[in-house]
């Protein structure tokens, strides 16, 4: 549905995006993610059109982004993350002018508008000017023109900016409904937001690709995937961790070092053993089987999955 293929642009001397690639299928919702003046709104403008690149090639819903830009502003729905609004209209009226620009039949428009404003939770506030409504109903009025034609292909940037978490979270299932039969690129800083609605995200620095794949392969990429920590106390104690480590369950083990400051610190001050563990196969049952060989005290083990906030800070580090 979506390829980009070494897009690049270029500002002078400055290169806001510097040769990404990546493909996206019909359906779902890509994450779009990297740090602030990482290239990501440049790209997505790329993508829809409204900025010519200066390198590369980009095709959406099977047209040429460069040789065919009428073609593919009919397949796309665009929310940038400020929406195109005229605040002096009625939300009606700024509606029905996006249907009528969008080219949709006048016999059509009156139902299509309807729809739109029922289906983002605008049901009787056809009237009210767009300079008067709060931040949440202005991305809601933007969210409607982005999807008035009815797009195969749905880019938005920012969409839950300044919204309230009740705002958020009714942005989240719309959007989850809306992926349901077209594909979105979803681009925000709200790396919680990706993880709940993105299976796959691509991740940008400094205008290039650094990262992408489903979400576990970002963060195991970056944080070396599920750990697990790990107490133990038993003789002699500097035998805990490499015995540990021998396991065949067990890939890596590294001594988690007692925390700085004077104040109590369980469990290291009763004589526990911290460890951090790394395994690509549960290995809590060789451990518990271990230390009851060895009549070790086991005081707890804790299987921790890294967010994509730690791989974020991870890759985005490696890259800086």
């Amino acid at each position: 549905m979506i390829s980009a293929q070494s897009l690049t642009k270029r500002f002078g001397s400055l290169t806001a995006v510097d040769a990404v690639s990546f493909e996206v299928g019909t359906g779902g919702v890509l994450g779009f993610i990297g740090p602030n003046g990482a290239g990501k709104t440049t790209t997505m403008r790329m993508l829809t059109g409204f900025l010519p690149a200066s390198g590369g090639k980009a095709v959406v819903a099977g047209h040429d982004v460069f040789d065919e830009p009428m073609q593919v502003r009919r397949k796309v729905g665009y929310l940038p993350e400020t929406p195109p609004l005229y605040r002096e209209l009625s939300i009606g009226d700024y509606l029905r002018f996006v249907a009528e620009i969008r080219g949709i039949a006048a016999r059509d428009r009156a139902r299509r508008v309807g729809e739109v404003m029922e289906q983002v939770g605008l049901s009787g506030w056809e009237r009210r000017i767009v300079g008067s409504l709060s931040k949440g109903y202005r991305q809601r009025v933007g969210l409607a023109q982005a999807i008035m034609h009815d797009p195969p292909v749905l880019i938005l940037d920012e969409p839950t900016s300044g919204l309230d978490p009740a705002q958020v979270a009714g942005m989240r299932d719309f959007v989850r409904e809306l992926a349901n039969d077209r594909t979105v690129i979803l681009s925000t800083h709200i790396l919680s937001e990706v993880e709940l609605l993105c299976p796959r995200v691509v991740m940008i620095a400094g205008g290039k690709k650094v990262a992408d794949g489903t979400l576990d392969e970002v963060r195991h990429r970056a944080t070396g995937g599920v750990r697990y920590r790990v107490e133990l106390k038993g003789e002699p104690p500097d035998a805990i961790a490499p015995a540990v480590g021998a396991l065949p369950q067990v890939d890596q083990v590294k001594p988690v070092p007692r925390p700085p400051g004077d104040g109590p610190h369980d469990p290291w001050d009763q004589g526990f053993r911290v460890l951090d563990v790394r395994a690509a196969d549960d290995p809590r049952t060789a451990i518990a089987r271990l230390a009851t060989e060895q009549g070790w005290t086991l005081r707890g083990m804790e299987r921790r999955v890294p967010g994509l906030e730690e791989a974020f800070l991870a890759i985005i580090g490696a890259e800086q």
